[in-house]
């Protein structure tokens, strides 16, 4: 007999060494089946799993600008040409956030969010924090009211209705959807549109605008070519007539003088 809390004991027949609580050889002993892992909790985020893990999408290599094919499951990839690897994964801000960002992913800043980053690069940005850093993206949606220091250019910009921002920096784009209150400097490729109850207060300089009825726009506008120089509006002129003063008959070559 021994000690209940021994962990170890000595057979006084053979001398060997054994523990009290060891498994007699061929006894089985059952096993815990471990739980399988939980299934998602409303039948909207399996589907939104389901879905993101079929649809592929169309990107660009940051280097060399070649296109490829991946899978929306993915975070990451390799450029097929370059070998360059290419950040594929989502961002949400919710705090202060100062470090360099390159993804052909989405960012999301919310409204506690703070983007102090000197470069942000990717795929489409919901603006509804304050935004210090630069940001370059595809589309940007703007639903934030207050100063944006940043700057901010992309493909297409929209100011969402609930927006009213002030821009310290210009702000350049191909196209601009205002649907709320923006004051700054717009430079755009091909055109601005106010939307109704949408109100623009600054300079403009793009290719077409317009404001529908119930918009707003106060500011100077330059419709044109972007980058157009002042000489390059002038015309050139053709050099002026010859005055009356200089002699009609045609000149004459000059003629040898005879030997003497």
């Amino acid at each position: 007999m021994e000690y209940a809390a021994a962990k170890s004991s000595i057979c006084r027949q053979c001398g060997r060494s054994f523990s009290p609580f060891a498994p007699k050889p061929g006894l089985k002993l059952r096993t815990r089946e471990e739980a399988p892992p939980p299934e998602s909790s409303s039948i909207r985020g399996r589907f939104e799993d389901f879905w993101k893990r079929q649809r592929s999408s169309i990107i660009e290599c940051f280097e060399c600008k070649r296109k490829q094919q991946v899978s929306g499951a993915a975070t990451s990839t390799i450029c097929p040409a370059c070998s360059a690897h290419i950040d594929l994964r989502d961002y949400k801000i919710t705090s202060g956030f100062s470090r360099t960002i390159r993804t052909r992913g989405d960012v999301h800043l919310t409204s506690r969010g703070d983007l102090g980053s000197s470069s942000v690069v990717c795929r489409s940005a919901l603006i509804e924090g304050r935004l210090r850093g630069n940001l370059h993206c595809d589309t940007a949606t703007i639903n934030y009211s207050g100063k944006i220091p940043g700057r901010i250019s992309a493909r297409h910009i929209i100011v969402d209705r609930k927006a009213d921002i002030h821009c310290f920096r210009s702000v350049r784009a191909e196209s601009v959807e205002i649907r709320g209150r923006m004051s700054g400097e717009i430079v755009a490729q091909t055109m601005v549109m106010i939307h109704k109850r949408g109100s623009l207060e600054g300079d403009v300089t793009a290719r077409a605008i317009t404001v529908e009825k119930g918009g707003m726009f106060s500011g100077q506008l330059v419709i044109g070519q972007v980058g157009l120089t002042q000489g390059e509006l002038l015309q050139e002129q053709e050099p002026a007539a010859a005055t009356g003063s200089e002699s009609n008959f045609p000149e004459t070559a000059p003629r040898p003088l005879p030997a003497t």
